[in-house]
């Protein structure tokens, strides 16, 4: 089922992934596609926020991948803006992340993941709307 929402604000950003983020369990693979700059992190930063992670979230462009620990489970943000290649991914063992079934993945850029992601269980695709914050935010279920 996919849901469309409109944002208009940083607020209603936040609105919508806390609301989200009640549906995420163990072993959840959600992959984020948008230009850059449209809001992908803020919208991660948020559901981290939400589950009770107190530690920076910050965009794991440079380091590829960032791990945060909840009282719940650990997750996975992984950008994949920088990868140009299939051995890049299988050198930095990308395959083997997804052993871990306990935690919960984001992934940005998934277009350069080589369809190296077993499973995906949400797309959200953040769009600018009319104005420079307002976003059109879908949450497709796989």
């Amino acid at each position: 089922m996919n849901r469309l929402f409109y944002s208009n604000s940083l607020e209603d950003t936040y609105s919508i992934a806390a609301a989200f983020s009640k549906e995420l369990e163990r072993g959840n693979v959600i992959v984020f596609e948008g230009d850059l700059g449209v809001g992908k992190t803020e919208f991660i930063r948020a559901i981290c926020n939400f589950m009770g992670i107190e530690s920076p979230i910050t965009s794991p462009t440079f380091t590829l991948i960032n791990q945060y620990f909840s009282d719940k489970f650990a997750i996975y943000h992984i950008d994949l803006y920088r990868i140009k290649s299939q051995n890049e991914l299988l050198n930095m063992g990308f395959q083997e992340l997804f052993d871990d079934k306990d935690s919960i993945f984001f992934i940005e850029w998934c277009e350069n993941s080589f369809d190296l992601i077993p499973t995906i269980d949400y797309k959200i695709s953040i769009k600018h709307n009319n104005t420079e914050l307002s976003r059109i935010i879908e949450i497709m279920r796989y």
